[in-house]
């Protein structure tokens, strides 16, 4: 496939105006203007993309990274990233790819998908990760590279802040095998102003995706922003109220892009983790290392069933059946392998 815009999907013509039906924000862009995710460009009267098949990142990542910790365990898997996010968080962490446009290589799909067959062929590769920056914007490369990652045998990955409508969410769902989602808080004023966003679409996506691949989430805490009990524990009720067996991932905020809050301390992590684990049975705490945060333990015999250590979730051992369950007991542990 030559390089080239490729026509989005999910919009209409209305009034002079494009009207994008991707993500919540429902975009009305004028000609020659992008929507709020600066990738979806109004071309004429055509809804085009202008990061479809336009990479900024390639590595070949630990899964633990994404971060999971319950889908295939101790395998790698090939991430691709690009430019561009339907929000703008004063915090982010990827703001040099998320809210600017880099330098970026051409990567068909079909080559996105020869790249993964070689790491299979080299190593224990499983499959392709489309994360780094906000990949629901990118929806036709992905859903182009996931339909044909599958055909080949291979898994694919949705890193992603959830902020998507929900048919585009169910067309792309068959295709995916694993999702981690951001849930920044239950608090809408937390996502408007700190975001640009909304964020019940979030909550959304994960009651809708669980039902159709695996999946676990993530929560950034930030100091003095969404670190209290008040803020956590509404949000914690609601991930057991999806599943008790939710994998939830804690990690720690660092000063970046436009924002200066002090880096969240260990023991608001530990206490969170403290509060996250009075509802949930699968709590960690992901780029902070403390001690006992990162272990898998049965919720019914309280054996471990997969010891991690270090940054990065790194496997010193597995104790799980094939069929995800402990292997002292017999449990489930909402485990793929």
């Amino acid at each position: 496939m030559a390089e080239e815009l490729v026509e989005c999907r999910y919009y209409e013509s209305a009034d002079g105006f494009l009207h994008c039906h991707l993500c919540p924000f429902n975009c009305k862009i004028r000609p020659g203007k992008v929507g709020a995710c600066r990738v979806r460009k109004n071309d004429d009267g055509v809804l085009r993309s202008l990061n479809y098949a336009q990479v900024t990142s390639v590595a070949l990542d630990p899964i633990e990274k994404k971060p999971l910790y319950h889908f295939y365990p101790g395998t790698k898997i090939l991430s691709l990233g690009t430019f561009g996010c339907n929000l703008s968080c004063v915090y982010c962490q990827n703001w040099q790819i998320s809210q600017r446009r880099p330098s970026t290589r051409y990567l068909a799909p079909d080559q996105a998908v020869q790249m993964a067959q070689e790491q299979v062929r080299r190593g224990n590769n499983i499959g392709i990760a489309y994360t780094y920056n906000e990949p629901i914007i990118w929806y036709e490369y992905v859903y182009d590279t996931a339909r044909l990652a599958q055909e080949a045998g291979l898994k694919n990955v949705l890193v992603t802040n959830g902020i998507i409508e929900e048919e585009p969410l169910r067309d792309l769902l068959p295709y995916m095998d694993a999702m981690n989602v951001d849930i920044k808080s239950m608090d809408e004023q937390f996502y408007h102003r700190l975001c640009k966003g909304m964020g019940w679409p979030a909550r959304r996506t994960v009651e809708i995706a669980i039902e159709r691949c695996h999946v676990e989430i993530t929560v950034l805490i930030i100091p003095g922003e969404n670190d209290s009990d008040e803020d956590l524990v509404p949000l914690f009720d609601w991930a057991a109220s999806v599943d008790k067996q939710l994998p939830v991932h804690l990690s720690a905020y660092r000063p970046a892009y436009q924002f200066d809050a002090p880096p969240t301390p260990p023991e608001t992590l530990r206490r969170a983790w403290e509060l996250a684990r009075q509802r949930l049975q699968f709590v960690y705490v992901g780029n902070l290392f403390i001690d006992g945060t990162t272990d898998t333990q049965c919720p019914q015999c309280g054996a471990t069933a997969v010891r991690r250590s270090g940054f990065g979730g790194r496997i010193q051992q597995v104790q799980v059946t094939d069929q995800g369950r402990c292997s002292n007991c017999g449990a489930p542990l909402n485990i793929i392998r």
